[in-house]
């Protein structure tokens, strides 16, 4: 079995660096982590444009709910991810909204404290981990599983043991974790769809369920 790490250089080899993720801010990667929820992305920027100009924590807190959910809209669950910000908004709150000192925690202890967040799941508190807090953590989503299955690889069923099989086998900087979500990402928009684009797909030599 080939290591895991040979999909990443075989999709970075692909398509090159992602810079990942699309934000000015931290905070705005974060509002843009619960946005993304049972959504698009392409929704999520247009949902974004409405609340620019209140993309920052103490003038979000400042809006109803009611409001927050109708700038929101165009992300979809528009009602449930208004109180989802508002929950994230009062943890953030109680840290002074200060990003930096909250980089300061541990991983593990920051993961908890995200957790604690509601309707801040696992992926979500990773990619916040990841992308906003800079730490370095494998994110399971839908995509990196269809890839890894697909890949031939007997990966665990449940989120945790999932991730941590992977880190454990890939010792690698943050930067390392960040471009290895974002190639799984953008090969399973490209090529690694729910019905597989095969053609020209830079893994196809090795996937164990290659069409054609």
């Amino acid at each position: 079995m080939l290591h895991y790490d040979f999909i990443y250089k075989k999709i970075y080899a692909h398509y090159g660096p992602q810079r990942w993720w699309p934000a000015d801010t931290a905070f705005e990667m974060m509002v843009g982590a619960i946005l993304v929820q049972n959504t698009s992305w392409r929704n999520v920027e247009k949902a974004l444009e409405n609340v620019a100009p209140y993309l920052y924590p103490k003038r979000m807190r400042s809006l109803k709910e009611a409001q927050l959910a109708q700038l929101i809209r165009p992300s979809g669950f528009y009602n449930i991810k208004a109180k989802r910000l508002k929950a994230f908004l009062h943890w953030f709150r109680d840290h002074q909204f200060d990003v930096c000192s909250l980089k300061g925690k541990s991983r593990e202890d920051l993961r908890k404290e995200l957790l604690g967040i509601k309707g801040v799941g696992q992926e979500t508190a990773d990619v916040m981990l990841l992308y906003g807090f800079d730490k370095p953590v494998f994110v399971v989503d839908a995509y990196a599983r269809r890839i890894f299955y697909r890949f031939g690889y007997d990966m665990p069923g449940s989120y945790d043991p999932f991730r941590i099989e992977v880190e454990g086998d890939l010792s690698q900087d943050l930067l390392f974790w960040k471009e290895f979500h974002a190639l799984l990402v953008e090969h399973a928009k490209q090529h690694c769809k729910a019905k597989p684009i095969c053609d020209g797909c830079p893994l196809r030599e090795h996937c164990m369920q290659r069409m054609g």
